[in-house]
């Protein structure tokens, strides 16, 4: 497939749209009901995409990393790039299809797409480390690639021609991942300034708005759906970390209550599910699904 790089245009669109900083709090907004789940035989498992019927994307495994596809009520599906020596499986649509990275025997990091049984990789021309982190219904996926400097770039991934347009945030000097992507073509994702902070941010309806859940240290936006409610997670000033959902200039605190203090919400559906993963007490990394 040959692919082609666009910048210019989504550049200038980005800078000559009206930046905005959120940090409005609204607590309880939202309330879930939570359960976990966790591949057979392993400590260590994240949930990391879900769809509109509930099909989870994620992976298992500390050390090594093995993709997969999870079902209700325990119907895990391994999904990993042919070959590869880890696979992490992230975002998935409403299709079944979905993306991610791959690491290769040589220790390289790729995007990859698996639409419909066929894998494809995915890299930014000249580059050598590439993830996709989301994936919408047009077929459209946000990653990043690093420089040779290890600079993470933003960019969008139009499966339907093989195109690249590269997002350029002026205050991510310390680089920046585009993380989610939605039918309207919204974007997630977080940059780290010349401080070192990290911001989450969305692009929606011609704005860039930067997000800073209020008090906290760290702030990463990981997804989003077709509402604009983007998940994300947000470290507070006793080093702790919660999930976060943001909707309508508001953020809502979301803990597993299994793991107050060690959750990271990394996707929204459009029925509001919410996936992601906590740490246990005893040092586990357990996945979660949350519904209203």
């Amino acid at each position: 497939m040959k692919k082609i790089v666009f910048t210019l245009a989504l550049v200038a669109a980005i800078c000559f749209c009206r930046a905005t900083s959120i940090s409005a709090w609204e607590d309880d907004r939202f309330r879930f009901h939570f359960r976990t789940v966790n591949f057979p035989g392993d400590t260590f498992t994240q949930l990391l995409g879900i769809n509109d019927s509930g099909t989870i994307a994620g992976y298992h495994g500390a050390a090594v990393n093995k993709g997969f596809v999870f079902t209700f009520p325990n119907d895990f599906d391994l999904e990993n790039f042919p070959n590869s020596a880890q696979t992490q499986v992230i975002g998935i649509n409403n299709r079944g299809y979905t993306d991610g990275f791959y690491i290769d025997n040589a220790g390289t990091n790729h995007g990859f797409l698996d639409i419909n049984g066929t894998f494809t990789t995915v890299d930014f021309p000249g580059t050598t480390l590439n993830q996709l982190l989301g994936l919408n219904n047009l077929e459209q996926a946000a990653g990043y690639y690093a420089d040779a400097a290890g600079i993470d770039h933003p960019y969008i991934f139009d499966h339907n021609g093989g195109v690249f347009l590269v997002i350029t945030i002026p205050a991510a000097v310390g680089g920046a991942q585009a993380t989610g992507i939605n039918d309207n073509g919204s974007i997630s994702g977080f940059y780290i300034d010349s401080k070192g902070t990290n911001h989450g941010f969305v692009i929606a309806k011609g704005r860039f708005q930067t997000l800073d859940f209020p008090g906290s240290t760290l702030t990463q936006a990981f997804g989003l759906n077709n509402h604009d409610e983007v998940v994300g997670q947000y470290v507070d000033a006793s080093g702790l970390t919660h999930g976060f959902i943001f909707d309508d200039g508001r953020f809502t605190s979301v803990d597993d209550p299994e793991g107050v203090g060690t959750t990271t919400i990394n996707g929204i559906n459009d029925r509001r599910q919410i996936v992601g993963f906590f740490v246990t007490a005893g040092g586990n990394t357990n996945g979660f699904v949350g519904s209203e």
